[in-house]
């Protein structure tokens, strides 16, 4: 009987044995889960096999803000320090948010006066559409093959490729909505006005691969608020729901490609100005988000004109134009007007880098000089915790995101201290009582 006892293992080793068991299944799954995933849009990833479509060359356009990333949750984004002073980056979702990440997401914009950048071509950014009453089609847009706005893509022999009709080009207005813009409109921003943030009666080129169609659903509208359509397709555009003829077409400026949202006058916590009193104190800030139907317009192969170029994508000056018979952004009767200036597509990182000087506080007269002045006193926060990973580094990834979150909810870091408390209880209960020790000899 005591050489039973002395056999059977103690509840000690039966929770070592629970915990390396879990362990293993738990990393098992998620390696077997993400194997054959490869990560993609990240600004990180500088392996040459996928290098059209990471983020590294926009990564690098905003070298001069304090550039991070952010591999657990969005959940965290209004723990984050100074939220008025910091852009999120999220492109190319390949998991979806839930309820509790969209509206932390909402809050950031709406009460801490953060900016974001949403872009994707998939219904997994809808239910943070959803928070701002925006609205993400479930299908790519497709224009007209004779008549639409799609650009004219060449082989590395310089020979045409069957056109793509979702491959669309548009011309985006950085800060107003393009419908309420008169004879500017045509007028092409140039690089000095970009360089000078000084893009309010302007447009720039913006090249699209596949993007779906977003529209503002007015009902589900906050208040105090200022939406503005920066991009849309063309009035032939449609749905491509595999319908035919009868894929659904929703009209001029219904099919948005570009959604701005502002929430002005919001009160945050930051040094003022000297005419303020040069102290710490409340500031007004505006939260701003952007909605952009496709996430690869923030990807290498059209960020940069020079990569886009050797990888077929054409200016307006290609005689496959004229050849084929459809507009270009300087032909179009919506586009740019060649003889109000140099109307080249200078790569998506043109309009891109104006877009995001212009929603950060840069121009904030109650700001500090000493801030507003330094471009790395702003954050650009790029969120990986969308991404799929590597079978290597996925269980890394996912506990680490498990830790921060955890760790940074208050009840739940409570809730982990008390647990291991209960641990510590149970293992001292458990040791066994041992024999008062005596000298046998002297």
């Amino acid at each position: 009987m005591a050489e039973a006892e002395k056999s059977s293992l103690s509840l000690e080793a039966w929770l070592m044995i629970g915990l390396l068991v879990s362990v293993v299944l738990s990393t098992a799954v998620i390696a077997i889960v993400s194997a054959g995933k490869t990560t993609v849009f990240s600004p990180y990833e500088n392996g040459s096999e996928y290098e059209e479509q990471q983020l590294t060359f926009m990564r690098d356009s905003l070298e001069d803000f304090t550039v991070a990333n952010t591999m657990s949750t969005p959940m965290l984004v209004n723990d984050w320090q100074n939220p008025h002073r910091t852009l999120l980056v999220i492109a190319a979702p390949e998991k979806p948010f839930d309820a509790a990440e969209a509206a932390a997401i909402h809050d950031f914009v709406t009460e801490r006066a953060g900016k974001v950048i949403l872009a994707s071509n998939s219904t997994n950014a809808q239910l943070v559409a959803e928070e701002f009453g925006v609205k993400y089609f479930d299908a790519p847009v497709r224009d007209d093959i004779n008549t639409g706005r799609y650009y004219e893509v060449t082989n590395d022999n310089g020979d045409r490729i069957s056109p793509d009709t979702k491959k669309l080009w548009s011309v985006a207005s950085v800060t107003r909505d393009v419908s309420t813009m008169g004879d500017e409109k045509a007028v092409p921003c140039s690089e000095d006005d970009v360089r000078q943030e000084n893009v309010q009666n302007c447009r720039i080129p913006v090249l699209f691969h596949r993007p779906t169609a977003i529209q503002v659903l007015d009902e589900q509208a906050d208040e105090g608020r200022d939406v503005h359509v920066l991009a849309s397709a063309s009035t032939s555009a449609e749905i491509d729901a595999g319908k035919g003829e009868s894929n659904p077409t929703l009209g001029e400026g219904e099919t948005g490609l570009i959604i701005r949202i502002d929430y002005p006058g919001q009160t945050v916590l930051d040094q003022r100005s000297l005419e303020l009193g040069g102290d710490i104190g409340e500031i007004s800030a505006t939260g701003s988000i952007v909605f952009v139907s496709d996430h690869s317009v923030l990807a290498n192969h059209l960020w940069d004109q020079d990569y886009a170029e050797a990888t077929g994508k054409q200016q307006c000056d290609s005689e496959l134009y004229i050849q084929f018979g459809h507009m270009c952004w300087d032909t179009d009767s919506e586009g740019l007007n060649k003889g109000l200036g140099d109307t080249t597509w200078r790569g998506n990182e043109a309009f891109f880098t104006a877009l995001v000087n212009d929603m950060m506080e840069f121009d904030n007269k109650e700001l500090s000089a000493t801030i507003s002045r330094n471009t790395a006193s702003f954050n650009v926060v790029f969120d990986e915790s969308r991404h799929v990973s590597s079978t290597l580094s996925m269980p890394f990834t996912e506990a680490m995101g498990a830790i921060v979150l955890l760790t940074s909810d208050g009840v739940l870091k409570w809730l982990i201290i008390l647990n291991l408390f209960a641990l510590l209880a149970i293992a001292i209960m458990v040791v066994p009582e041992k024999e008062n020790w005596r000298h046998v000899f002297d």
